[in-house]
């Protein structure tokens, strides 16, 4: 993929994809899509399987997803949305991918882009209490 084409808007499109099929994949395997109470109440260990070559590790408030196409590290949102966003995990995402991101395995490109989403009121933040940012249109927000 060129520069012309690699834009932060299909990063995350396709990290928010990533994590709706992550999560799809944990509501066929466990009933839900926000597995974090079976971990609180120990139904399910912190980590573990999903499917065969499929594996996730919970941590605090999010999940990270391990399969063949790569990793995706993603946190719940306040009332157990998945489809927020951060340098971070936008940055750790295309790392994970440098031959579809190169220019975005640079954390500080994203993050100066982020910065100019938020300026163009692209993206919001999901709550007062979180980092995460979604789409401005996104109606999964306060």
């Amino acid at each position: 993929m060129s520069d012309q084409n690699e834009t932060l808007e299909t990063l995350i499109n396709d990290f928010i994809s990533a994590v709706e099929s992550s999560t799809l994949s944990l509501e066929l395997k466990f009933g839900t899509r926000d597995i974090r109470r079976l971990w609180y109440t120990k139904e399910i260990e912190r980590c573990g399987r999903v499917t065969r070559g499929v594996k996730y590790q919970l941590h605090g408030i999010g999940c990270r997803i391990n399969s063949s196409t790569g990793c995706v590290d993603f946190d719940y949102g306040p009332n157990g949305e998945i489809n927020g966003f951060d340098t971070w995990r936008l940055y750790n995402f295309a790392r994970d991918r440098p031959s579809k991101y190169k220019k975005y395995c640079d954390e500080e490109t994203i993050k100066k882009e982020l910065e100019e989403y938020i300026k163009l009121k692209k993206i919001k933040k999901m709550s007062a209490m979180r980092n995460l940012y979604v789409w401005a249109d996104s109606k999964e927000t306060e």
